[in-house]
């Protein structure tokens, strides 16, 4: 006999069918069995209730631009660090970035990814491919071979192709198959030795910047690219109003484009490179408070389609050094969801449009059946407190790497549990207890 489990007394959440409303979710096989308003206390005695007090329950968060340290670079991040700190954060599938050592630009390469990820039980995994051999620059993947053994998008990751010609190939034969391209805003030659962005602050802390056109550039020859080839292509994260422009007209036009943004560029800007804090190194780089406050609109007016932590681990002696040499990149995942809140506690969201950026659509993007809350689909889900005030400690962050410039922040909205495949792979009062 098989058993259920019901979590009963949650504002169920789907921002794919806009429901919002008061009831709970049974789950039996590891599938959503029932869901609505009408399940409550009275049920069969054979069934295991979980009251989830009045907390939200929505589908877990799926996550498009990770970075893992497995294969080769394991003392930043494993696949087991990495599902732990997804589960923590309330992330249930994670999409990761290919530009591992080695390179994931090979069937093997994919199929090593796809083993390791049925091995990692916190979170599921779907791995994207090079776009060009070793992420060079110079000879184009076996792009439908790749996504015949289960890449889900091809990107070259920190390097955006910029070889026009090139890209202009790819695109063309990406469209045969229907692929999604990933590229950077960055444009390789503009953004060369730029360490963050270019302006007064930069010239204060005699750091080389990285120009406004580097990523208006890049946006512009692509969106060109796309709309000339009718390839699909996802942009992000984007930094700058001025690719948001693009992009918004791009999308008038009819060219196939979505684009994505991360929590850093509508939460901090250049000021928080403060006296040379490596941990704000990351790209793109932080831009102004003008481009700050661009990106957090054009997320509420939906301009930018997804938020997408780009979680990106570094472990302390690739991050202790000048700022010149310190390795880009934020640790994301388990403070994805409750720096996202915040434009819902600003104000300028509503809880449903904050999770949809996060759930349903980074999964129709990658076209997986995830990220809703429906009968027969997987009971993957996380149970989330959006008003609870908590303090981001670095030092408890299940990432390997803690590399997070947020440390001592105080946020809004802590995640309970979350819930894969039916199996509770996160239990935030476990985590209380043990501590």
């Amino acid at each position: 006999m098989s058993l259920k489990t019901a979590y009963i007394n949650a504002r169920l959440l789907d921002p794919a069918t806009k429901l919002d409303t008061k009831g709970g979710v049974i789950v039996e096989n590891g599938k959503i069995a029932d869901i609505g308003a009408h399940i409550g206390p009275k049920l069969a005695a054979d069934v295991k209730v979980i009251d989830v007090a009045g907390a939200c329950l929505a589908p877990g968060l799926v996550d498009m631009l990770v970075h893992t340290g497995e294969p080769g670079n394991e003392h930043k991040e494993t696949f087991t660090t990495l599902g732990e700190a997804a589960a923590a954060g309330g992330v249930t599938a994670i999409a990761t970035m290919p530009d591992t050592d080695p390179i994931i630009d090979n069937v093997a390469g994919v199929a090593y990814i796809d083993r390791r990820a049925r091995q990692t039980k916190s979170v599921k995994h779907f791995p994207y491919a090079a776009m060009t051999v070793q992420c060079q620059g110079k000879e184009m993947t076996e792009l439908g071979l790749l996504a015949e053994a289960g890449a889900v998008g091809f990107t070259d990751g920190l390097n955006p192709l910029g070889d026009v010609k090139l890209l202009r190939r790819i695109m063309s034969y990406s469209r045969s198959f229907d692929l999604l391209l990933l590229q950077l805003p960055l444009h390789p030659r503009l953004a060369e030795g730029g360490l963050m962005n270019s302006g007064e602050m930069s010239t204060r802390l005699g750091l080389s910047g990285i120009s406004a056109e580097a990523e208006a550039l890049q946006v512009m020859i692509d969106l060109r690219l796309a709309k000339a080839t009718g390839a699909r292509l996802h942009i992000g994260p984007v930094s700058m109003s001025e690719s948001v422009q693009l992009i918004r007209a791009a999308k008038g036009q009819g060219v196939r484009v979505t684009c994505s943004t991360s929590p850093q560029y509508f939460t901090l800007t250049e000021n928080d490179v403060g006296d040379y804090r490596t941990f704000t190194k990351i790209m793109p780089p932080l831009r102004d408070e003008e481009n700050r406050k661009a990106i957090a609109e054009a997320v509420a007016d939906g301009s930018i389609d997804i938020i997408a932590s780009n979680h990106r681990p570094q472990d302390v002696d690739s991050k202790r050094l000048p700022y010149a040499q310190a390795a880009p990149g934020i640790v994301g995942l388990e403070t994805l969801l409750a720096l996202s809140l915040k434009l819902h506690h600003e104000n300028k969201m509503s809880l449903l449009d904050v999770l949809a950026t996060m759930t349903y659509k980074p999964a129709e993007l990658l076209r997986l059946p995830i990220g809703r809350l429906a009968k027969g689909s997987a009971a993957d889900f996380v149970i989330f407190d959006a008003d609870e005030p908590w303090r981001i400690n670095n030092d408890n962050l299940h990432s390997k790497s803690k590399n997070s410039p947020y440390d001592t922040l105080p946020v809004q909205g802590r995640v309970k549990h979350t819930i894969l495949d039916g199996r509770h792979v996160y239990d935030s009062t476990k985590m209380a207890n043990a501590a």
